[in-house]
């Protein structure tokens, strides 16, 4: 579910966008089957008290069976002890597609994998700030400051 989740709502996005950006056509496509998937996974872990508040719950069944949650309430599955342990899950598969776009990214043009490299750098950051927080309650909210996303975005204008 979670795979089919991520191809409609981030990768159909990706696969309009590198058209735009000029890549070739089956380049773009890998490009936004893996940099779609990524951005969406660790939008899954960024915003688990959000959705869980909501009543909506992202984490994939497998992950929770990994992590020894049985349930899909998602209030239960967000004060579960082991809730970490799903989310490294979705952390692990967040990085393999990194690497997978990473190795796109870089045999193309630089001029057409501007704006797809600084997606990939904002959201690489905020994987690793996710991490670097943990993942026991309370979370507090992981976002990018300004001056991280303007260096971000200054460093792939000119580089």
């Amino acid at each position: 579910e979670l795979e089919l989740y991520c191809d409609r709502v981030a990768c159909a996005v990706g696969r309009l966008s590198v058209r735009v950006f000029g890549m070739e056509r089956e380049q773009g496509e890998r490009l936004a089957h893996h940099l779609g998937r990524a951005l969406q996974l660790v939008n899954v872990v960024r915003d688990i008290d959000e959705d869980a508040a909501i009543g909506r719950l992202y984490l994939p069944r497998e992950a929770l069976a990994l992590a020894g949650i049985g349930h899909d309430d998602p209030v239960e599955a967000m004060n579960a002890p082991r809730l970490g342990v799903a989310c490294e899950f979705v952390c692990d598969m967040a990085r393999r597609h990194f690497a997978a776009a990473d190795g796109i990214l870089a045999a193309a043009p630089r001029r057409v994998v501007r704006a797809p490299k600084i997606m990939r750098d904002v959201y690489g950051q905020i994987l690793a700030d996710l991490c670097a927080r943990g993942w026991a309650a309370p979370r507090r909210p992981t976002r990018l400051n300004k001056p991280k996303l303007i260096w971000t975005a200054l460093r792939h204008a000119f580089i």
